[in-house]
């Protein structure tokens, strides 16, 4: 099996990544173990780019036969990301792709003889894992037992060309909609069934972003 250490945001995330990627994932014998960012005792949180920096020059340095990933939320991100301040201008979809690539470049500096340039597969959600969910309305009313909540979860993902694009806002992030609509929305567990039944495959359909890492995911080899 290809073993790919993915650095995670929060348990919503490691629970993510833990049940429907890895299944995803498992058919093309590769193997993903979350972790959640920070140290034993201050897990998640601030996502700056110190902390993440750490975690992943950590993993790439502790087991260099495997693979290195991560699953932050773009709304949100701490300061210090290589690539910050954005220009002006760009789509949403190059802006996560303008910071991951300078992560790439700057771990690359830091440890060239380790491969990261091979190994490593930064990833940001656009905006958050819970765009992901908007890939399927009925599927998310139905897994959150709130089949009413369709049509209102509908009108959010056709107000947006795709999920990806649900804005970033401190009102208007993809979860605080869900949250304005069912309140008792809880995160880890509900977002983890609701990531179920909406399903890999509809997420790919319609999260460009999200698409391009799945396959890269899907094409690692054994190196």
């Amino acid at each position: 099996m290809i073993r790919v250490v993915v650095i995670v945001e929060g348990a919503t995330e490691e629970s993510f990544v833990k049940g429907p990627l890895a299944e995803a994932l498992w058919p093309y014998n590769v193997a993903l173990n979350p972790i959640i960012l920070g140290v034993p005792g201050h897990k998640g949180g601030n996502t700056n780019y110190d902390r993440v920096r750490k975690d992943l020059l950590r993993q790439l340095k502790q087991d260099v036969t495997a693979y290195c990933s991560t699953m932050i939320d773009f709304y949100g991100l701490g300061h210090g990301f290589p690539g910050t301040p954005l220009p002006p201008n760009l789509s949403n979809i190059q802006k996560v792709e303008r910071i991951e690539r300078a992560m790439k470049v700057d771990i690359l500096d830091r440890i060239p003889d380790l491969r990261p340039d091979v190994r490593l597969i930064p990833y940001l959600s656009l905006h958050e894992f819970e765009g992901l969910l908007f890939s399927d309305p009925d599927a998310l009313a139905r897994a959150l037992k709130k089949p009413t909540l369709a049509n209102r979860f509908r009108e959010v993902r056709n107000s947006f060309p795709t999920p990806e694009d649900i804005n970033d806002g401190p009102a208007s992030a993809p979860s605080k909609r869900v949250e304005v609509a069912y309140p008792a929305y809880r995160k880890v567990i509900e977002g983890t069934l609701a990531a179920t039944a909406v399903g890999i495959h509809s997420m790919r359909n319609e999260c460009a972003h999200f698409r391009s890492w799945l396959t890269q995911l899907e094409a690692l080899r054994v190196r």
